[in-house]
């Protein structure tokens, strides 16, 4: 059935891509694909006002219903005349469900078949979000696109968990339907089943069957690995009709962004563009700047020469650098308008390619600049020559693409396992800081886990920060990893490079995440740390006192 509220047009398709353009049209206006819709969780985007939004391009914002719903409430909505004259934005708006956010609290609701009650975190009532309320108070809201009710869990869960969630997310948008009633707003359905094929062939084909005005992607970039993402991503797309939006929930980077579209996605958000902008993080078409860097203290260049945003045109590195190190709430302004214009200048570079059929050479193109850092002014240390690295550090070495104690001849943990269940529901839950402790360090692996495991939660939305600190008294088998990274990928990352040779790493993408060394010995740094750790991942090295060590860490804390 095709959609009569969109009168969604596809206009071309690349060349040996899935990547496609089209246009529809909302109830504020037209809409051009693919496009990039930046975050405005509570009516607002971070450090953004709405004028600067719609001068970078911005089509559609999104907005969370589950946030509005406690504050400011639908009611105010209603006596407003909608989001649109609240806020005063011209342009289209798109509300998710507010099913994340209430599947993120693990100890605060509870789930029937009915919906998830839970307690408000404003005046702790406690509310039942039913697929009726949610979509009542997106009709209340007055978005143009609804999201409906679905049931929200790890990427990485069983495939029993998986397939429930699928089946409670299908009954639910059957609900949803029913409650939009003869509302003009178009809604979206959500294509879940974990990463299992057979599961989103199966949600797909039953959602399919219903007058859906497009369909969402949900249920990744929580957990799993990238190029696994990448996977899931362009078999559910090909599953998904044609005539109708396509749209991945809570995607990415640039780079992230730039391959789903190779795989046959229009609609991407994500809160990443003003996050990172906060620390004054920056994409440029000379790859990632650092503001707070002091080469940038008398640099008299634009941020991005190639840029044509207003904050490219007026300002200086040097003015941009002095905002971010001073806090200034200017420098996010600024940082955050330009990140969004380049994600609105890269969606409509790569729109025209698809209409001129010139995709594939600018997706090759654009995918060796994505990755990069800063090119004029490099921060990284040069490669080593994997042919002299040694193959023996202290009392460790290479052994069978693995690292072997000699002494004892046990092997150390070289394997990144990117699901991380305990970690992510601590990070969804709670309040404040997030403290693991990482014993023994090693080769990295286990913190290099916990980072991927928060920097794909980050991607979906507000989470605690995470703080990791890891206790070693030896460092070779770190440094003998670093060595060797055709061996052990992971570690190209870049956060154990910055570990080893400054004593601590902080993201430059997720705000909140961090992670710092304590060397020496271990159990006397254990006993004298002031702050007590939520989570304990406990993987001593070979030849330490195993019971001392659990002695000193004691009892308050989940071990992983």
């Amino acid at each position: 059935m095709t959609s009569s509220r969109l009168d969604f047009k596809l206009e071309a398709q690349a060349s040996g891509s899935r990547a496609r353009a089209a246009t529809f049209r909302t109830l504020h206006g037209e809409i051009q694909s693919p496009l990039f819709m930046p975050v405005g969780t509570q009516a607002t985007v971070k450090a953004q006002t709405p004028e600067s939004l719609h001068e970078s391009g911005s089509q559609i914002l999104l907005a969370n219903t589950y946030h509005l719903l406690l504050r400011p409430g639908p009611e105010v909505f209603q006596k407003m005349g909608g989001i649109h004259r609240f806020m005063r934005w011209p342009g289209s708006v798109l509300t998710d469900s507010g099913g994340y956010q209430i599947f993120s609290l693990p100890h605060s609701r509870s789930m029937t078949e009915k919906g998830a009650v839970f307690q408000s975190y404003v005046d702790n009532r406690r509310i039942l979000l039913s697929p009726e309320l949610s979509i009542e108070t997106q009709m209340s809201i007055g978005s143009d696109i609804m999201m409906v009710l679905d049931q929200c869990i790890p990427s990485t869960a069983d495939e029993k968990a998986a397939r429930a969630a699928l089946q409670v997310t299908q009954r639910w948008a059957v609900r949803s339907l029913a409650a939009r009633k003869d509302s003009p707003q178009s809604m979206f359905a959500i294509i879940q089943g974990a990463l299992y094929p057979h599961l989103r062939r199966e949600s797909a084909e039953g959602l399919l069957t219903l007058p859906f005005d497009g369909f969402a992607i949900g249920g990744l970039a929580v957990g799993e690995e990238k190029h696994v993402r990448e996977d899931v991503c362009e078999l559910t797309a090909a599953m998904l009709p044609s005539d109708r939006p396509r749209y991945l929930m809570g995607v990415g980077t640039p780079l992230d962004v730039l391959e789903a579209v190779h795989r046959g996605v229009d609609m991407f958000d994500c809160i990443i563009p003003t996050q990172v902008a906060k620390h004054g993080s920056c994409f440029t078409s000379r790859g990632m700047v650092e503001l707070r860097r002091s080469v940038y203290k008398f640099s008299e260049e634009p941020l991005d020469p190639a840029c044509t945003c207003p904050v490219c045109a007026k300002y200086t590195r040097a003015y941009l650098h002095h905002l971010v190190k001073t806090q200034e709430p200017l420098g996010w302004t600024l940082t955050g308008q330009h990140n969004i214009h380049f994600y609105h200048a890269m969606m409509r570079e790569v729109r025209q390619s698809i209409l001129e059929d010139r995709f594939l050479p600018l997706y090759h193109k654009k995918r060796a600049v994505l990755q990069l850092e800063d090119l004029d002014h490099p921060v990284t240390p040069p490669k080593r020559n994997a042919a002299t690295a040694a193959s023996k550090i202290g009392a460790y070495e290479l052994h069978k693409n693995g690292i072997r104690h000699v002494p004892t001849g046990e092997m150390i943990s070289t394997t990144v396992n990117a699901e991380q269940p305990q970690l992510i529901r601590h990070l969804l839950a709670g309040e404040g800081p997030l403290v693991v402790w990482d014993i023994g360090l090693g080769s990295g692996a286990h913190g290099i886990a916990a980072i991927l495991a928060y920097e794909s939660a980050f991607q979906q939305g507000p989470v605690r920060p995470l703080h990791i600190v890891s206790f070693a008294d030896d460092l070779a088998p770190l440094r003998l990893a670093l060595s060797h990274k055709k061996l052990f990928p992971w570690l190209r990352h870049g956060a154990a490079d910055t570990l080893l040779h400054r004593g601590e790493w902080k993201s430059r993408y997720c705000e909140g995440l961090s992670w710092s060394l304590v060397q020496g010995d271990v159990v006397e740094a254990l006993q004298a740390a002031e702050i007590k750790p939520d989570m304990v991942l406990f993987h001593p090295l070979p030849g330490s006192d195993v019971e001392a060590l659990r002695s000193a860490v004691g009892q308050g804390a989940a071990t992983a």
